[in-house]
């Protein structure tokens, strides 16, 4: 009987336990930032909402949620350039996104097809948000949810009647290199190293100097997402779904009060890692567009640098190696289909 008691009182503490577990899950502090099929699906056909296809046009044309735009090029391409020189002048993005419809009171949905495109749709995010827009969202999941919510896709390109939009800037939500030097010189504010672990520590060099940022802590934006075991592998990989519990694993012992800025090699990856700190709520968080390809192949400012084992250095010669060798490849393969078609094209 004893042992029966002391059985029912193990199970009722579970229980409690499992109770507390859900109570304490973490939330998001802006969940409307981030929508679901459903919601999309409600609002597409109103004037006052544009879903954007943050993929390229040559995957719009092929299946896209119906009523949804194109930008004409992947997000990320249609909305910055390596210069940065948009972001010195945002009448480029007035035009642009006047011209497809979007105006200041525009609700604006991005969406993606799983992780490869997933950044293009942050991209598109913390853009707009720059700009100041403050109507902006992200459908969790993009085609993905689309699809398992039950829904079809449409081949039919979409176009809205152009308005007017009006940049408002934050200038606050785009960090500066010169701000990065302060921040590796520890000056309280927190950042985020969105990059791979190998890019992190230098073992991956994709700028003249690899390494990272000092001060910098290391979360991949992969590592932020849910993630589910492959059936053929057997390995966990990341799925194209946010989650607050898979996000404050990484971000939910650091100040939601003190800045917080977000990098990878060309700014892109860490826009996913903004969006997050968003739906967060933090306060005063950025996104450093710069990023490492301009930090570490800038060999004259002699930018400080950390990497475990030193600073390595891009091996051009490796590099230019192994283009002669895909060169000869190339010619190899061309004589062989000359042969092959009597010289004809």
């Amino acid at each position: 009987m004893m042992q029966k008691k002391w059985i029912r009182l193990l199970l009722a503490s579970l229980f409690l336990f499992s109770l507390v577990n859900a109570a304490q899950a973490a939330q998001w502090a802006n969940p409307d930032l981030l929508v679901d099929a459903e919601t999309v699906k409600a609002n597409i056909d109103k004037p006052d909402w544009v879903v954007v296809d943050a993929r390229d046009l040559k995957d719009y044309v092929k299946g896209h949620i119906p009523g949804a735009i194109s930008l004409g090029k992947r997000a990320k391409k249609a909305l910055r350039d390596p210069t940065s020189r948009v972001f010195q002048d945002v009448s480029k993005y007035e035009k642009l996104l006047g011209k497809v419809g979007i105006s200041n009171d525009t609700h604006v949905v991005f969406y993606y097809d799983g992780v490869k495109t997933i950044a293009d749709a942050t991209v598109g995010f913390w853009v707009l948000e720059y700009l100041g827009h403050d109507k902006v969202h992200i459908l969790n999941g993009g085609l993905d949810a689309w699809r398992k919510a039950g829904n079809r896709l449409d081949k039919t390109p979409v176009m809205k009647p152009s308005t007017t939009f009006k940049a408002n800037v934050v200038a606050s939500r785009l960090a500066t290199t010169a701000e990065i030097l302060q921040i590796a010189g520890g000056n309280g504010t927190q950042l985020i190293d969105s990059r791979t672990r190998n890019e992190y520590i230098g073992k991956d060099a994709r700028a003249i100097q690899a390494g990272h940022v000092p001060t910098a802590i290391n979360v991949s934006h992969l590592d932020t997402l849910v993630k589910v075991k492959d059936k053929k592998t057997g390995k966990m990989k990341a799925t194209g779904y946010i989650s607050p519990d898979s996000v404050a694993k990484h971000f939910g012992k650091l100040d939601k009060n003190t800045r917080t800025v977000g990098y990878c090699q060309t700014g892109t990856r860490s826009t996913l890692t903004y969006f997050e700190l968003r739906l967060m709520g933090f306060k005063d968080p950025a996104n450093w567009d710069d990023s490492w390809r301009v930090y570490g192949s800038d060999l004259h400012a002699a930018n400080p640098i950390e990497a475990p084992n030193g600073v390595q250095y891009y091996n051009f010669a490796k590099v230019n190696k192994s283009i002669k060798k895909l060169e000869k490849k190339v010619k190899a393969l061309e004589s062989t289909l000359k042969k092959l078609t009597g010289g004809k094209k």
